[in-house]
């Protein structure tokens, strides 16, 4: 993991700078303490970093369990009470990792989790435009289209046209000019602007800008306007943020409810979560899932005993950590680092960044994942692909995370069962070794997203030095889901020696540089 030092330090400034609001936002949002928010963070970082075997995710305290933190701390009676939910449901997470659960994440198709991902992107724009203009009654991370503050996304936003923030937008507009700035052009010039990264200039201009306005009766940005991290004026008073749960209620049956329900939704979540950036991943390394919802499960009781929010695998934080170029666990965990030395040392200084300047940061973050090319491509593959994508992405915008997806998934499933069945003999698996180790794969007439979990099983399993033949000369409808986990397993190939002879009607081809450009261009019958 050290090799890579030089990319996780760099990748973990900017996430610990989406990260810092996120996690207060979200403890405001969930009506916790905002110090929660902070442990579940710091927890997230180093703890399920430490354990995961995801290379890029980052966990985190996660703004779709926000409405269950809030109504379950009202109805349990107290935060306190709340937090051995929170235990539980780590245990919890435990046994269904220890159960094999993992194996759910596999059976998301990959439109539902790419309209996961645009819609996520959409949403980080639309609910950062307020925050961009200073306008912050609604608390980051708050992600549903119904606020907690009464209002929508959209209606929110025209609000904020009405309270804009000169100093704040002033300071918004020119962070953002500096963050495209890096990203378009001065990173392309010499490596030491890859090695110091445009959020963190911006961050540092923005504290620059409070400081050198605060006389100004117009261009000033007030306290309202700032992030707030809580200060402690004495080592007991930190001590006291830190908040432990009253085992005496661990026998109600509502405790229980609550905390199975925390690990389902909160196991759901992190299981798309690692598709997802698994998908994002430029070096197409495969998270293993059980292992994750041991993580995940081992971090929720670690921040449940402590008074932290229940944690998830989270993609905003994933996919900032992935666009500045992470590439190990490292990045996770320093992060995290990063959270627990700064609230403890240079809370003040903190507390000068304007939120405007984060909301400039989240919203390159938002427009990577919802590029415009995208719409197209997913349009081109496709209306088995495309009507399920636009499904996720509108049902996330306009409800939250969860009914998003499960709409999608929906959907994704009735174009499934209208174009094609489900054929039991999907995979046939062969060794033919003789001298060298080689193996046959043949796939059946119909292979749908539903086999993608046992097709990447079997693909990840094969050893170095392997010769692959792969006949698909039955195969008459092959999902996109399974050319693309092929296609990245070229990717894999390569680094792991194996040779791969892919026979169909058209003849044998050799080590096929795209799969997805091969199956484009065969025949509609075949």
């Amino acid at each position: 993991m050290l090799r890579y030092l030089k990319n996780d330090i760099p990748a973990s400034i900017v996430v610990f700078f989406v990260a810092l609001p996120l996690c207060l936002g979200i403890a405001l949002a969930s009506g916790a303490p905002l110090f929660s928010g902070l442990i579940a963070g710091i927890v997230g970082g180093i703890i399920v970093g430490a354990l995961s075997g995801s290379q890029i995710g980052v966990s985190g305290p996660a703004a779709g369990l926000a409405a269950i933190v809030l109504t379950a701390i009202g109805a349990l009676g107290g935060y306190e009470n709340f937090l051995v939910a929170v235990v539980l449901g780590g245990a919890i997470q435990i046994i269904f990792g220890v159960l094999k659960a993992g194996i759910i994440g596999y059976y998301f198709p990959s439109s539902v989790i790419k309209g996961m991902l645009t819609g996520i992107g959409i949403i980080i724009i639309l609910k950062q435009i307020p925050h961009f203009f200073g306008y912050d009654a609604d608390p980051e991370g708050d992600f549903a289209f119904f606020q907690v503050d009464g209002e929508n996304t959209f209606s929110e936003i025209f609000n904020a046209l009405n309270f804009i923030s000169p100093g704040a937008t002033m300071v918004a507009f020119l962070s953002l000019g500096i963050l495209v700035l890096w990203d378009n052009f001065l990173t392309k010039k010499a490596k030491i602007f890859q090695l110091i990264q445009g959020p963190l200039v911006a961050v540092f201009v923005g504290i620059l800008y409070y400081n050198l306005t605060k006389d100004s009766a117009i261009w000033s940005i007030t306290a309202d306007h700032l992030v707030s991290v809580p200060i402690p004026d004495t080592l007991d008073s930190f001590m006291g943020q830190f908040s432990f749960p009253n085992f005496q209620v661990i026998v109600r049956p509502e405790i229980w409810i609550t905390a199975f329900t925390l690990a389902l939704v909160a196991s759901l979540e992190t299981l798309l979560c690692v598709e997802a950036t698994d998908k994002l991943d430029p070096h197409k390394n495969v998270t293993p899932t059980n292992r994750e919802l041991l993580a995940q499960g081992t971090g929720n009781i670690i921040s449940g005993l402590i008074g932290g929010l229940p944690i998830t695998q989270v993609i905003v934080r994933s996919s900032a950590n992935i666009q500045s170029g992470g590439r190990t666990k490292m990045s996770a965990i320093i992060h995290g680092f990063f959270l627990l030395i700064s609230v403890i040392l240079i809370p003040r200084l903190l507390n000068m960044i304007p939120l405007s300047v984060l909301a400039a940061i989240l919203f390159i973050v938002g427009y990577k994942l919802a590029k415009p090319a995208l719409f197209k491509k997913m349009y081109d593959l496709g209306w088995k692909q495309f009507i399920p994508f636009t499904v996720t992405v509108l049902g996330i915008i306009f409800t939250d995370l969860l009914i998003g997806i499960g709409l999608g998934l929906a959907v994704g499933i009735v174009v499934i069962l209208i174009k094609s069945y489900q054929n039991s003999h999907f995979l046939h698996i062969e060794d033919i070794s003789n001298g060298k180790h080689r193996i046959k794969i043949t796939l059946a007439e119909e292979v749908t997203f539903f086999n993608k979990g046992a097709i990447l099983k079997e693909l990840d399993s094969l050893p170095r030095e392997t010769f692959l033949e792969l006949d698909v000369r039955k195969t008459r409808y092959l999902d996109n889901d399974i050319i693309e986990i092929l296609d990245d397993f070229a990717f894999k190939a390569k680094e792991r020696n194996i040779d791969i002879h892919l026979i169909s009607e058209r003849g044998v081809v050799e080590n096929p540089n795209s799969f997805l450009e091969f199956f484009r261009l065969r025949p509609k019958s075949a």
